[in-house]
């Protein structure tokens, strides 16, 4: 059959729809684009805003048009079941818990499919080693989604990245929903830098990068490991306010000026890392004060690149309950505000890499004969020539800006 899987959302929900795609090709199924007309539809949904509920909600319309029979799966699908249901065209919705059931279900075969992922679709392969969340942040309904935290057992991890390394790629994510909480519920525990000095000790991945990562679960152990040239020097770390007085409404369970102190520190041991962040925009009881407050913190910090959301209320949680007094308009204009600071902060770090010789990762070929890569600090690079194959590690010597990208020539 073809078979169409569509995905909204984290690197969690990317990592499962590779493994659905990979274990689907290996039973002799045909992955398809839409546009393709498949057979079955699968749609990886996600709820961390109301844009991404009104995104799932269209590809599930657009799938219908197409004629194809939709499963739904992911975190608006397990929050909006009944929403969902009546939506023309879907046949069956699939809990986050029980997303291989997908795979047993269009293959007839209950077979170990722990080890499948989808090749040559990206250049990189996401790999879910944790699931579920035990905090209650007062905005996000994920974690009645995904459940408790649950830890990927050491033994399973390292057999999935060999075998991405025996299948042609070189660089690796580590992805979760709350990843820094890796090993809390194992026996015996183990921390995130614990698998991953196992990961470097047992496979020959070239390059390993992090997906998000809270900012009191980053210590001195995991700095360390920066000194290997295998791992990325790249970190994302959310912070969603820089006034205390947000963050505790937000349930964060830190403040600004540990938060500052932490990533100064980082910055410190790894000179020249790429931190990006998120922030929340306009949540209940921001004011004008609050929100500069949250403006000075991001300018004083060395911060690389921002994603910057404007509040909106989830089904269900804390944040629901407060009042949003914050007119679209204000949110608006103080979105427009960061994403300024954003595009400042993240020219002046990328001006930083002119001049130097960085190994990045190919990603694709453009029809203008260039290509596209990635730098180990997330940077994006077009390259002159576009023979070189995705997923291969070049070196490539950085000209110049274009944009938002790096201009580089390769390095023999």
């Amino acid at each position: 059959m073809k078979i169409s899987v569509l995905t909204l959302g984290c690197k969690v929900n990317q990592a499962e729809s590779s493994l659905i795609e990979g274990s689907l090709k290996s039973s002799g199924h045909k992955i398809v684009n839409i546009s393709e007309k498949p057979d079955i539809c699968i749609i990886n949904t996600c709820t961390v805003t109301s844009k991404s509920d009104y995104q799932s909600r269209q590809l599930i319309r657009r799938a219908h048009r197409v004629g194809a029979r939709i499963i739904v799966t992911g975190c608006y699908s397990e929050l909006n079941k009944e929403v969902v249901k009546s939506m023309e065209g879907v046949e069956e919705i699939i809990c986050n818990n029980n997303k291989l059931h997908i795979i047993n279900k269009l293959t007839g075969k209950s077979a170990d499919y722990s080890l499948c992922f989808s090749l040559g679709t990206r250049s990189r392969l996401f790999i879910k080693i944790q699931d579920g969340c035990n905090y209650s942040c007062s905005y996000c309904a994920i974690p009645k989604a995904r459940g408790i935290s649950k830890s990927l057992n050491p033994d399973e991890i390292i057999q999935k990245i060999s075998k991405a390394v025996s299948s042609g790629y070189n660089e690796i994510v580590l992805t979760g929903i709350h990843l820094g909480t890796y090993g809390h519920d194992l026996e015996p525990k183990v921390k995130l830098s614990d698998i991953v000095k196992t990961i470097l000790k047992e496979t020959k991945i070239k390059r390993i990068r992090f997906s998000s990562l809270e900012i009191r679960e980053i210590d001195d152990e995991l700095i360390d490991l920066f000194s290997d040239k295998r791992i990325c020097d790249h970190l994302h770390i959310p912070l969603q306010s820089g006034d205390d007085k947000i963050l505790s409404l937000m349930n964060r369970a830190y403040e600004t000026n540990q938060f500052s102190l932490k990533i100064k520190h980082i910055y410190k041991r790894v000179p020249g890392i790429a931190i990006g962040t998120d922030v929340i925009v306009g949540f209940p009881g921001e004011g004008k004060q609050e929100f500069q407050n949250t403006y000075d913190l991001l300018e004083d910090l060395p911060i690389s690149y921002m994603h910057i959301f404007p509040f909106s209320a989830r089904p269900m949680t804390k944040a629901s309950e407060m009042p949003d007094n914050t007119p679209s308009a204000i949110k608006k204009e103080h979105v427009n505000i960061l994403e300024s600071l954003n595009k400042r902060k993240k020219t002046e770090y990328m001006l930083k890499q002119v001049g130097k010789t960085l190994v990045v990762l190919v990603e694709n070929s453009n029809s203008d004969g260039t290509s596209c890569a990635t730098t180990s600090n997330y940077l994006k690079i077009l390259l002159p020539s576009n023979d070189h194959l995705r997923g291969s590690l070049i070196y490539a010597r950085i000209e110049g800006l274009k944009g938002e990208k790096l201009i580089g020539v390769t390095i023999s």
